[in-house]
């Protein structure tokens, strides 16, 4: 039984620890990227619904 209790993550090197482990873990559940020509439209700003581009004009389909 714990009879301090610590308040925040203690350290700065024990919260880099942390925030470094909690990334490692994160990381085995990410998706790799399938399709890398895309990023740069999607950094322009550009909108895809269900995969498929959407063109600025178009009207969204309810």
């Amino acid at each position: 039984m714990r009879t301090r209790v610590t308040r925040g993550a203690g350290s700065a090197a024990a919260a880099l620890a942390m925030v470094f482990k909690l990334a490692e873990s994160a990381q085995a559940r990410w998706r790799a990227i399938t399709a890398p020509h895309l990023v740069a439209l999607v950094r322009a700003g550009a909108r895809f619904e269900r995969g498929v581009l959407v063109e600025r004009g178009e009207p969204r389909a309810a």
